[in-house]
C-alpha cells in the first residue's frame, strides 16, 4: 500500500476515534440519567464548550476528508508514484491531528490561531497533491 492510502486510512481512523468520542459523551450523559436519547438534535448547539469543540473537531474531519480521499484516491488510480505526493500526505494527516487536538483541547485565541495554521498547512498539502496528481493524467 502507498503512503498516501495508509494516510488515508490514518485520516479515516482519526475520524473514527473522534465520532465515538462524541457518541461516549452522550452515552455517558444518557446513562448517568442527565440526558434523554432525543436531546441531541443536530440543528441546535448543546452541551458543554468542550463537547461542542469536539463535535465540530469530528464535523471538520467529516468535511475535509472526501477532499483529501479525492487526491490519494485519484494518485492511485494513476498508479502517481512520487515522494513529495507521500510527503504530503504524512504532513496533511499530521495537521489534522493536530488541528482537532487543539480545537478539542482550547477555544482561546491562541487556539484558534493555531487551528488555523494547522488547517493551512492542510489546505496547501491538498493543492501540491492536486498538482502533483494532476501532472500525471
Amino acid at each position: 500500500m502507498t503512503p498516501p492510502l495508509t494516510c488515508l486510512l490514518l485520516f479515516v481512523l482519526w475520524t473514527i476515534l473522534l465520532l465515538l468520542s462524541v457518541g461516549a459523551s452522550r452515552v455517558w450523559q444518557i446513562a448517568r440519567g442527565g440526558k434523554k436519547p432525543s436531546d441531541f438534535p443536530g440543528d441546535v448547539p448543546h452541551g458543554g464548550d468542550a463537547y461542542r469543540r469536539l463535535n465540530r473537531a469530528h464535523l471538520n474531519c467529516v468535511e475535509n476528508l472526501p477532499l483529501f480521499a479525492a487526491v490519494v484516491l485519484a494518485a492511485a488510480v494513476l498508479g502517481v508514484d512520487n515522494g513529495w505526493l507521500d510527503r504530503l500526505a504524512v504532513v496533511s494527516v499530521v495537521a489534522r491531528v493536530g488541528q482537532s487536538t487543539t480545537h478539542i483541547l482550547s477555544g482561546s485565541n491562541r487556539a484558534v490561531q493555531v487551528r488555523f495554521s494547522f488547517f493551512g498547512i492542510q489546505v496547501l498539502c491538498l493543492l501540491a497533491m492536486l498538482a502533483i496528481t494532476a501532472s500525471h493524467a
